[in-house]
Parts: structure tokens; sequence; C-alpha cells
């Protein structure tokens, strides 16, 4: 895993997520303002939990079939993944704390 947020795209999303057991993807556009506030929180905690927790993030204006696949209809959309299944969709921008303590809790099911 890396400590490295990991652009995903649709040759790379389902591998990313069958080789770690607990994966967290951030559905984002260049032109949404609360997605680029939540990137530094992505990396941040990306960083923190390396070895332990893989993040990636899908471009959604790039990616539309995964956007569609999960049913993306707002942005930032974060989903948690354990052992490749969503254990956790968050909607909408929001502080490390409380983004971290949301992924804590999703993984520790």
């Amino acid at each position: 895993m890396s400590k490295e947020v990991v652009n995903l795209n649709s040759e790379s999303f389902d591998k990313f997520l069958q080789e770690n057991e607990v994966a967290v993807v951030d559905f984002w556009a260049v032109w949404c303002m609360p997605c680029l506030m939540v990137a530094p929180i992505m990396e941040n905690l990306a960083k923190k939990y390396e070895g332990k927790i893989a993040f990636g993030k899908v471009n959604v204006d790039e990616e539309r079939d995964i956007a569609m696949r999960f049913g993306i209809m707002s942005i930032p959309t974060i989903i948690i993944f354990k052992d490749g299944k969503m254990v956790d969709q968050i909607v909408g921008a929001m502080p490390e704390k409380i983004l971290e303590e949301k992924l804590l809790e999703a993984t520790s099911r």
C-alpha cells in the first residue's frame, strides 16, 4: 500500500480493490471546490495509514463508468471498501478528524 493517493481509472479500479483489504476512494472533479479541500485531507490520511489502508481517487469527468457504477450523484463522495465491498459512503467535504473517525468506524466492522 502506498502512502500516496492513487489515481484510478476503469483499468486499475477493480484491481485496486482486490489488492487492498481496506480501500478508500474519493470521487472528485477538477472544478469542484469542496473536492479540492478534501484532497489534502486524503493525502494526510494516506501517509498516516500507510501499509494499513489504501487511498485512491476517481475523476468523475474522466471515469464516468465508475461513477455511474456506484451511483455517484454529488461530489466529493468518499466510499470505503473492505474486502472489495462497499461498507460506507460519505458525501460532502468534512474536517479531517471527522473523516478519520468515520473511516476507522467503517473499517473496524
